[in-house]
């Protein structure tokens, strides 16, 4: 593959993302970074009064994704990272800012300092954009049946869509591989994985 690359995979939640990072892993021996395992101190209260605690919440994860994130750029070979640190800020927080739950005043607090951090990182050589409709992600979430999951509602869901179109229509860090996963099936359809395999190589 060549030099030292980082393969970052984007996406709502239910595209395949976690799939996808599997996949690349087995079938070039890339090292995954996953989204932290620790348990974030202020989801209970989030969830209970999610305006009091949304701008806590967002700050430890924006401070545990900057961590993950200086740990994969010390890493010696190819990476691939399942969701990144710009969408924790670019579609979850401003999503919570947007339906007011982060106010204005914490939300440019927020910002500033999401600014200042990204512009410390490395960013991706690559970023692979998986795209889905509601339908579908719904679908797979009910199929995967996460207990946590299975209540968003289908509106939440479009919002963060829309969010991640309007993302990417002004992101320019990286190059950017879009693939529609709605009748995707690359991990059972030969036809499927070679045209994705050929598609994400020509960026490698």
């Amino acid at each position: 593959m060549g030099r030292r690359k980082y393969i970052a995979v984007a996406g709502n939640m239910g595209v395949g993302k976690t799939e996808l990072v599997q996949f690349l892993c087995t079938r070039y021996g890339l090292t995954p970074f996953y989204e932290p395992n620790e348990g974030n101190p202020y989801l209970e209260d989030f969830y209970r009064d999610m305006r009091a605690w949304a701008f806590h919440s967002q700050i430890y994860f924006l401070t545990h994704k900057f961590r993950l994130h200086r740990a994969l750029e010390k890493e010696p070979g190819t990476v691939v990272q399942d969701r990144t640190i710009y969408e924790d800020a670019e579609i979850f927080a401003r999503n919570l800012h947007i339906t007011r739950k982060i106010s204005a005043r914490d939300w440019r607090t927020y910002e500033e300092l999401y600014q200042i951090v990204s512009a410390a990182l490395q960013p991706p050589d690559i970023m692979i954009y998986l795209r889905a409709s509601v339908r579908t992600i719904r679908k797979r979430i009910r199929l995967r049946a996460r207990p946590e999951e299975q209540a968003v509602p289908a509106g939440y869901l479009r919002r963060l869509n829309e969010l991640y179109e309007s993302w990417f229509r002004r992101y320019r860090l990286s190059e950017v591989l879009t693939i529609d996963t709605d009748r995707l099936d690359y991990l059972t359809d030969l036809v499927d994985r070679i045209d994705l395999l050929e598609r994400i190589e020509k960026h490698l």
